[in-house]
This record gives structure tokens, C-alpha cells and sequence, in this order.
């Protein structure tokens, strides 16, 4: 399929929309796929895996856009974003062709639990992410961010939504990373995860193209907005956008634990 035929005009547009509002969201601290999966549901007449593989093709254009911001501005470390970005590539991969296999519900609670961490975690500690103090130095400090990049690269590739957030946390809150660099590798990985889900999704079919590439066109907007204000404004504009996208996750994510089991 190269563009949905049920998808009127209206919807197209609030669809677009939505895919603005993810880059920029994305570009910021993670977490647009909250925005951009949960739109691409609505559209009539696609699959579960057409929606995972063309929001993955929408969003490729917002990381790609927003890592190359982040790096000509806040200029992160190589030395540990492309590691993480190897081994996340791999573990999106892996991750995509056994999300069918297994049962999401299992998930939900436990990314629910996680996401209270990290929100009580921020909110206890102000001066969580506003500089930078590495807690590993040498080898130790590559283990620890490339262990970082698989955990959410899979995870990226069997569900998806709030995996920036948790890349934006686990370097923040694990290497210790200021919330500006954190950000800026988050978005080089991120990229990294798009493309491993893709190379699996691409040769499946499953990509709805023409569809893809306009809510890439839109995301890619997005990001670039999202990711110039990030720089310009800072650590602390970045957390506090990150605590409204790790609350708004929790909110989501219960709801559709609670639809899930008790609805």
C-alpha cells in the first residue's frame, strides 16, 4: 500500500499535525511517539504492524534532522553516542521481529512502575541533569552506555513510545549526563533504533510509503524546531518539558493498562 485510500483530507491534516507536535516533542526530551502512534491508529484501513513500521519511517526524518542540529550545536561525544547507536540498531532489529511474538500487555506495568521512578527521581533531585558529572570513567563508562543503547534499542523496536525519554534518563540519571548532552546523544541512538526497526520492516512490506514520508516531512519540521530551542534554551527548559512527557506517559500508559485488563 503506498497511501491509505480511506484517509480524507481533515483527517490528513490533523494527522500532519500530530506528527509536527512528535518531532518536536522528540526533539526535546523523547516521547512523541505519544502523539504520532496513537494518530496513526485512527487511520482507517492499516495494520498494527503498517502503523509500528510507517510511524518508525515517519520518525527517522525527525531524529535524523534533530541529531544533526544537536551535534553542529551542543556538539555531544562520538566516542559514546556511536557505540550506543551500533548496538541500539541491533537491539531495535531484534526487538522488531519479536514484537509480534509477544504479548505487549506483559510490558505495560512494568514500564508504568519505571516511568514513577524516574518521574519521583526528577522531582526528588532539582539538580538532577542540570550538569554534567560522569559517574564512570574508561571502559567502564563505554560498558555503561552501550548497555544503555541495547536495553532501549529493543525495547524501541518491540513497543516504541517514550523510548527517547528513557535514553534522556537512563544517561542522565545512570553516566551522568547534563540534561542538554543527554538529550543530543539521545537523539543520535534514537535514530539508530528508527533505522534497525526499519531494516526489518522495509523488506516485510509492511511500510505505507507515501503516508511515511509526508508525516516524515512534518516530523522533520518538528524536530528541527524542537531541537534549536533545546540548545538555545537549556537543561532546565529540557527538564522541565521532560517531566510533562514522563507524566503525560504515565497517564497513557495506565489508561491502556487499565482498558487492557479491567475496561
Amino acid at each position: 500500500m503506498f497511501f491509505p485510500p480511506d484517509l480524507g483530507p481533515e483527517a490528513l491534516v490533523l494527522l500532519l499535525l500530530a506528527a509536527f507536535a512528535a518531532g518536536w516533542v522528540d526533539a526535546v526530551v523523547g516521547g512523541g511517539g505519544l502523539l504520532q502512534l496513537p494518530a496513526l491508529l485512527l487511520v482507517p484501513g492499516l495494520s498494527p504492524v503498517q502503523v509500528l513500521a510507517t510511524n518508525k519511517l515517519g520518525s527517522i526524518f525527525g531524529t535524523a534532522t534533530s541529531s544533526i542540529t544537536y551535534y553542529r550545536r551542543a556538539k555531544p561525544d562520538l566516542r559514546t553516542a556511536l557505540p550506543m547507536a551500533a548496538v541500539a540498531l541491533v537491539g531495535s532489529f531484534a526487538g522488531a521481529s519479536i514484537a509480534s511474538a509477544l504479548p505487549v500487555a506483559v510490558f505495560k506495568p512494568v514500564i508504568v512502575v519505571a516511568l514513577l521512578v524516574v518521574a519521583g527521581l526528577t522531582l526528588a533531585k532539582p539538580a538532577l541533569g542540570q550538569s554534567t558529572a560522569l559517574r564512570y570513567a574508561g571502559r567502564a563508562h563505554y560498558r555503561a552506555a552501550v548497555a544503555i543503547g541495547l536495553a532501549v534499542g529493543v525495547y524501541d523496536g518491540v513497543l516504541g513510545p517514550g523510548t527517547g525519554t528513557f535514553l534522556v534518563m537512563a544517561m542522565v540519571g545512570i553516566v551522568g549526563y547534563d540534561f542538554l548532552q543527554a538529550s543530543a546523544k539521545a537523539k543520535i541512538v534514537n535514530f539508530a533504533t528508527n533505522l534497525g526497526a526499519l531494516l526489518f520492516f522495509v523488506p516485510t512490506g509492511s511500510v505505507v510509503w507515501g503516508l511515511g514520508v509526508l508525516l516524515g516531512v512534518a516530523n522533520l519540521s518538528g524536530g528541527y524546531l524542537g531541537a534549536r530551542m533545546a540548545v538555545s534554551s537549556g537543561t532546565r527548559f529540557i527538564r522541565t518539558v521532560f517531566l510533562v512527557v514522563v507524566l503525560a506517559l504515565i497517564v497513557k500508559v495506565s489508561h491502556d493498562v487499565w482498558v487492557e485488563n479491567w475496561g
